[in-house]
């Protein structure tokens, strides 16, 4: 299997951490791939352009991340496994959030690589208040000591706080937010997210269009 991936996207990130972490190398073999890009490896599997994309042994490509997760966590016994079911509705709704927080911080970011006089002040100024308010919530989950099982809710995090903190940093993630830094911090010496850390800047991995 062959798993399509950007470094600097934080969606690919959880699928990337997720292979190393369940123990997959040897099984799925990681590919980068540029993205808004019309000669990029990728579209010839997934038309759509986005990371992570699983492709099967049999030519079939999953994509969006969770899909991903779905199918590297049936390779494995199910009490390695990382996503929640809904027999644990917590773990999920904490998975979830994350991935909503990582949508509108990606909307940031995306705006504010625009040039400056075609940007939209009201969707930063949206996005921005989204994700400060997320963020409280998150620290709050954090210092009740969730987020604390290495499952696709803890893996999310981590990237996306490894996105601010690398590439989207007009977001002051860390400040009052003492357990989300601490998580963080620690985190890093896990082989899973120190093999994966993005590259700093916020500029994209595609070549100009001409």
């Amino acid at each position: 299997m062959k798993l399509f991936h950007s470094p600097g996207s934080p969606y690919a990130r959880i699928a990337r951490m997720a292979v190393i972490e369940l123990g997959l190398e040897d099984r799925v073999a990681a590919e980068e791939a540029t993205l808004r890009d019309p000669s990029s490896v990728l579209l010839p599997f997934n038309p759509v352009g986005r990371v992570p994309t699983l492709v099967l042994d049999d030519g079939t490509a999953i994509t969006e991340t969770t899909p991903v997760l779905m199918m590297l966590d049936s390779l494995v016994e199910p009490a390695r496994r990382l996503l929640p079911g809904p027999e644990n509705p917590r773990a999920l709704a904490a998975y979830g959030r994350v991935l909503g927080a990582m949508d509108g911080i990606a909307v940031w970011n995306r705006e504010l690589r625009r040039p400056e006089h075609e940007r939209s002040p009201g969707v930063i100024a949206l996005e921005a208040l989204r994700a400060v308010r997320v963020a409280d919530a998150l620290e709050q989950e954090a210092a009740r000591g969730g987020y604390a099982a290495r499952d696709a809710g803890w893996f999310a995090l981590v990237s996306l706080l490894g996105y601010c903190e690398r590439r989207h940093t007009a977001f002051a993630w860390r400040q009052g937010r003492p357990a989300l830094a601490a998580l963080f911090d620690a985190a890093q010496a896990r082989p899973a997210v120190a093999r994966t850390v993005p590259p700093a800047g916020m500029g994209s991995a595609a070549p100009p269009l001409r």
